[in-house]
């Protein structure tokens, strides 16, 4: 097992392999950029090391800073969490040119998972459905045109190297192509520097269902099971649950199966997730994520699988601690806690937390890294935790989650907080009625209900503030108390 891990990430997710570190009995080496030097991964860590400036490209995106540090604090492999350096094949084999362990997959399965076109040729020669288009980049109009027409539209213009809904474009008809090719290859070259496009049929009622695998050096390559991720906002995720309503044992066994499938087809060693889209008892391989997962949480919850453990177990050559997890135990949902504001369109909303209180209690689990006093910075995506809660069944989850979210007090930001009230306060989303357009067919419902629930929050913090004055009140008091008993006693004599 490894002494030394470096962490190349930031907020819960840095937090949250640091714990698993922890348990294992490795110490853990934190990076952090200017706008980070106060928060808790950087304090967590047994030794940490700033990374210079605040801007992704020259902190976390910054490969040579990164092995740089590694080298320096002796440590003798790295875990990238999920996104910024996750699931770049250059730094997966930076890290193998300089004698440090990428705890993930090989730099080879990352950049073939990388590029999508390339995935879906090599899930289809593997005998695995993929949903129905180009096979190639689309390199001008015409040639979008012929394959669009031949799809049939409504359809999807996505970039080749792109992760995570980034430049996704919905195209219902055929004069909106070339707007949406142009501004996906904008989004694509300056967020992944790659230009290349194609397109894929857009099934509009789908569900977005995913399915863990683990695999170690052995070859032995196992499933967790499904997560349910339709509630998505501009292609994001923003709720998952685990297991999936509309799941049935057959069902699961089969997607697992393929799952599995998939991961055999490249060699796959480490944690990932093969992404599928269902439909009316058919389902499509759409992506797989070479990476943990933001909502790997749920998963562990129904299981009791540390997947973070299992990640580093297997980086350093360890066989897989689980053979079959085995049916679900229990319901749990994930709600994404985020800076920004729900009644525009989502919009970031940074600032500092002037106050910040988690829920707990039976069936919580708060995966966070922030603090009362944190900034939270523009520069990242403005996560301010996890919130996981965990039931017998569905029903009991969404209960439990809706007592979390009444108990969760977060002042300064505005935060989604809102949304996910009025999501679990929604008769389609209790009755398990979810697609990837949940949002869009509800949106009436859920602004209305949004709006009554922040005058909620506002009566709620006119208390907490009326709470506050008290308790400042009381605190003046008891020090004006001590004052003049400090003075009677030295006018006494007495220290």
């Amino acid at each position: 097992m490894f002494k030394k891990v470096l962490v190349a990430n930031r907020g819960e997710i840095a937090v949250r392999i640091m714990r698993a570190c922890r348990e294992l009995g490795i110490r853990t080496v934190g990076v952090y950029s200017d706008a980070d030097r106060n928060s808790i991964a950087a304090k967590y860590a047994d030794e940490s090391y700033e990374l210079g400036g605040s801007r992704p490209a020259e902190t976390y995106l910054n490969i040579r800073k990164i092995i740089a540090i590694a080298k320096k604090s002796g440590a003798e492999a790295i875990h990238p969490g999920y996104g910024f350096l996750a699931e770049n094949p250059s730094f997966a084999y930076a890290c193998e040119q300089a004698g440090l362990t990428f705890i993930g997959p090989s730099s080879g399965a990352i950049r073939l998972m990388g590029n999508k076109i390339a995935a879906r040729k090599v899930m289809a020669d593997a005998g695995i459905p993929v949903i129905p288009g180009s096979f190639e980049p689309v390199n001008d109009l015409e040639s979008a045109k012929r394959v669009a027409s031949s799809t049939g539209y409504p359809v999807l213009v996505k970039a080749a190297a792109g992760g995570g809904g980034i430049g996704i474009s919905v195209v219902e008809e055929e004069r909106q192509l070339e707007e949406a090719i142009s501004a996906t290859k904008k989004v694509a070259g300056s967020t992944v520097g790659d230009t290349s496009v194609f397109i894929e049929k857009f099934i509009p009622d789908a569900r977005h269902i995913e399915f863990q695998v683990l695999a170690d050096n052995e070859g032995r390559v196992v499933s967790l099971g499904e997560r349910e991720c339709s509630i998505q906002r501009r292609h994001q995720k923003l709720i998952e649950e685990a297991p999936s309503p509309v799941m049935t044992p057959e069902l699961r066994r089969t997607m697992g199966e393929v799952a599995v499938k998939a991961a055999r087809a490249i060699g796959y060693v480490n944690a990932g997730t093969v992404e599928f889209i269902y439909s009316n008892g058919d389902f499509y391989f759409l992506e797989m994520n070479t990476r943990i997962q933001v909502e790997h949480p749920l998963t562990e919850v129904v299981t009791g699988v540390d997947i973070a453990k299992e990640q580093i177990r297997i980086a350093a050559g360890l066989p897989l601690s689980v053979r079959d997890a085995g049916d679900p135990v229990g319901w749990a949902i994930e709600c994404r806690i985020n800076a920004e504001d729900p009644l525009n369109n989502f919009a970031p909303c940074p600032g500092k937390l002037r106050g910040y209180r988690s829920p707990g209690g039976i069936g919580i689990r708060v995966d966070s890294g922030v603090h009362t006093g944190y900034y939270v910075p523009p520069f990242y995506d403005p996560m301010i935790s996890k919130l996981i809660a965990h039931g017998r069944n569905r029903d009991e989850a969404i209960e439990r989650m809706r007592r979390a979210l009444y108990e969760y007090v977060i002042v300064g930001v505005k935060t989604n907080i809102p949304f996910h009230k009025a999501v679990m306060n929604c008769p389609a989303f209790r009755e398990g009625k979810l697609t990837t357009r949940f949002i869009d067919h509800f949106q009436v419902f859920l602004e209305k209900e949004m709006r009554r629930v922040i005058e909620e929050e506002r009566t709620l913090e006119e208390k907490l503030a009326s709470i506050f004055r008290e308790e400042k009140k009381v605190a003046a008091a008891s020090m004006a108390v001590k004052a003049y008993l400090e003075q009677v006693l030295s006018e006494e004599g007495i220290s």
